[in-house]
């Protein structure tokens, strides 16, 4: 079955060329077009820190071994990621020219010493002797000057000497203390980048040499760092040793060399020999080597010009959610469910912070993957801590490129007297779950618990879209305990019954899902799956979705990123039909639905089909039971389906192409959009009523205590 299935990396370098794509959309606004541009840029910077990375080090080792789906080796991988990037590159190139030759028109340009008249030119150069010059630290690189530490991701200036012997060259970082946009006088949005001035310059920083070429470059370090070896040692802090891991991390070996310039042959054989890279790891750009500066740009047009930005789209408030009502009583009548960032992650904060001053609450535990910088989560467990409650924070200081924060926020936690674990050994912790335990007035325990698809940070729930489901079930509740007892004694869930719980026990019960399916369709019956992910390369669950759909099953997939399974390949996944879709909001939740309507199972969950999700980390999906919360989240699902504006279809041969606008146009987070503004404006009066028809109610068994309290309540 090889022929369905494709390699993870090439499958990622697909998903971030969609991403591209939309920097060329002319339906996209121009400044949005330019933060496309931005985005694919530094999702491929992390690519190679991490994925290329981690293959470039299997191969230092001798490693021949080859990935489950393909069959390539670690050097083959590489030799196709450097290929397929470098036939990126011009693409991302004429992405960014085409937006900067539109954004000319509204007055917003970048310019070159070419276009510039006297007096500009003049400015320039007075500049950068007084602004620049004294703040940069060239470098000749000789027999007495060896060979610098070059930075992670930063820019630098490069000259190739005249020199009668060896190649001699010059470096000067371009980046300092300095802003990296200088606007032009006379004109709001006509700016030059600080490193092209430097590079202009180059031959007043070495005026007794004479330059035969020059250039910028930019090194992209490995970040693939390896926890598990540092952490085999059991009697240090694992904040100690994620500290020392970071400090090494800046220092790994180049993946990338990145120019802006065709240097001589001798000058790259140079940098290669010092850098220890291959001529393939080499790209020459002809935009800028790195988009950054278009987010403080961004933040300087945004007022000016407005109609070069999506219009605005503030999440609103929940017309399930009274606002200005208690949240513990709305959801202890009926489950409540938000749908980021269309919906405003206000009640669940509002959740929290009541939880930290009611005083029938007694616990609060809860997991952190990624929080932002200013977090209201923080401050509303802080509070909870400080007003008695006992309060159990996992934070997972293995989030990647969220250490140091997470390190810093496990230290603020503690000193306010909240309990901080990191969890198990070897496994990150991913799971979004939340557990508020009460002490009502007649002594009953009872749960709220509240369970995600996306992060307790409120910076990105105004940008991913996600779920939350909040909940007074209290058979949840009950096995979500069981979670935060097995992470607070480095132990696994074994056994559930309604929460499906990676590592144990969730890749288990989705094969038997799957199989429920199958048997259906070899039964005649009608037979449905439908998942929205992020990223599917779990072989094992590949296999079973090839068999569901080589038994009759339909299988609908909206994966947003890396897929290694090909749909519509005849006889092994022809009723397989998967789209991507990319849009103004980063697609994050992620939906599991099995079966038709008469006997369908719907959960959400924290968790992609992938091994390192499935097999390697602590994950929760939770199923729905309220009919109210099924039915939106089926009417979610059933819009993503129908998308044929940003939506993009799998073909057979594993490319992408948009899906024909065939009858209206359906833009899905557009629609998500102004649901939630009607339905703000037009709140739904069941909200202030009695639960809906169909509401489970699940209670935990009194215990022995209380059973004994009410048999004597009923002799009174």
């Amino acid at each position: 079955m090889k022929e369905c299935y494709d390699n993870r990396e090439l499958s990622w370098l697909k998903f971030n060329e969609r991403v591209l794509e939309e920097a060329s959309d002319k339906s996209v606004p121009l400044c949005e077009r330019l933060m496309f541009a931005a985005i694919f840029q530094s999702n491929l910077d992390e690519f190679f820190m991490i994925r290329v990375g981690s293959l470039y080090d299997r191969t230092l080792v001798g490693s021949e071994e080859r990935e489950n789906k393909t069959d390539m080796t670690c050097h083959e991988q590489l030799e196709a990621i450097f290929k397929r990037t470098a036939e990126l590159v011009p693409m991302r190139d004429n992405a960014y020219r085409g937006v900067m030759a539109e954004l000319e028109k509204h007055g917003v340009e970048q310019v070159d010493f070419s276009a510039l008249d006297h007096k500009e030119e003049e400015y320039l150069k007075v500049y950068f002797t007084t602004e620049i010059l004294p703040l940069i630290s060239p470098q000749v690189i000789d027999k007495r000057h060896p060979f610098p530490f070059l930075k992670n991701k930063e820019i630098y200036a490069v000259a190739h000497l005249e020199s009668k012997s060896s190649v001699k060259l010059a470096i000067v970082p371009a980046s300092g203390s300095f802003s990296r946009i200088i606007f032009l006088p006379g004109s709001k949005h006509r700016f030059m980048l600080v490193e092209e001035l430097i590079l202009h310059y180059m031959p007043l920083i070495f005026e007794n040499y004479k330059i035969l070429d020059k250039s910028l470059m930019r090194i992209t370090r490995n970040a693939d760092i390896n926890m598990e070896e540092a952490l085999y040692d059991h009697d240090v802090d694992l904040r100690d040793v994620m500290s020392e891991l970071l400090k090494k991390r800046k220092k790994l070996s180049p993946v990338r060399m990145e120019l802006s310039r065709k240097l001589g042959s001798e000058a790259v054989d140079y940098l290669c020999e010092k850098l220890e890279l291959a001529k393939e790891q080499v790209f020459r750009l002809k935009s800028p080597l790195d988009l950054s500066f278009v987010y403080p740009l961004r933040s300087k047009l945004e007022d000016s010009l407005p109609l070069l930005f999506f219009g605005r789209a503030d999440p609103q408030n929940s017309c399930e959610v009274i606002k200005d009502a208690p949240m513990i009583p709305q959801i202890a009548r009926r489950d409540i469910l938000l749908s980021y960032p269309f919906e405003s992650i206000k009640p669940f904060l509002r959740l929290l912070m009541e939880a930290a001053h009611d005083p029938s609450v007694v616990s609060v535990k809860i997991t952190l993957y990624r929080v932002a910088s200013n977090s209201k989560v923080i401050d509303a467990l802080i509070a909870a801590a400080e007003n008695g409650k006992d309060v159990l924070v996992l934070v997972e200081l293995r989030a990647r490129f969220d250490e140091e924060n997470n390190i810093g926020w496990s230290q603020r936690l503690e000193r306010a007297g909240c309990n901080v674990i990191y969890g198990p050994e070897s496994l990150k912790v991913h799971s979004k779950l939340l557990l508020i335990t009460r002490k009502t007035n007649s002594g009953r325990i009872e749960y709220i618990t509240q369970v995600g698809t996306g992060n307790y940070n409120e910076k990105t729930s105004a940008l991913y879209t996600d779920l939350s489901l909040m909940t007074a079930n209290q058979d949840i509740g009950a096995e979500a305990a069981m979670v935060f007892n097995a992470l607070s004694t480095s132990s696994l869930v074994e056994h559930t019954s309604r929460l499906l719980v990676a590592p144990l026990c969730l890749q288990n019960k989705i094969i038997e899902m799957i199989d429920n399916e199958i048997a259906a369709a070899k039964r005649g019956e009608d037979a449905f799956i439908g998942l929205k992910l992020n990223s599917l390369t779990d072989k094992t669950l590949m296999d079973k979705l090839v068999e569901a759909s080589q038994s009759g099953v339909k299988v609908r997939m909206v994966i947003r990123g890396i897929c290694c399974l090909v749909a519509g390949i005849e006889g092994l996944t022809e009723n397989i039909e998967i789209t991507s879709i990319v849009g103004r909001y980063l697609e994050h939740s992620r939906i599991y639905i099995f079966g038709t309507p008469d006997r369908r199972k719907i959960y959400i969950s924290s968790a992609d089909f992938m091994t390192r999700n499935t097999l390697r980390r602590v994950e929760v999906a939770v199923p729905i039971y309220d009919n109210h919360v099924r039915n939106r989240i089926m009417h979610i699902f059933d819009v993503l389906i129908r998308d044929n504006v940003k939506a993009r279809k799998m073909s057979p041969d594993g490319t992408y192409t948009h899906v024909k606008t065939e009858g209206e146009p359906v833009d899905s987070q557009s629609a998500f959009i102004r649901e939630a503004y009607e339905n703000a404006a037009n709140p739904a009066s069941s909200t202030k009523g009695a639960s809906p028809a169909g509401r489970r109610v699940h209670k935990v068994k009194p215990t022995l205590v209380q059973r004994i309290k009410n048999s004597f309540r009923g002799k009174r």
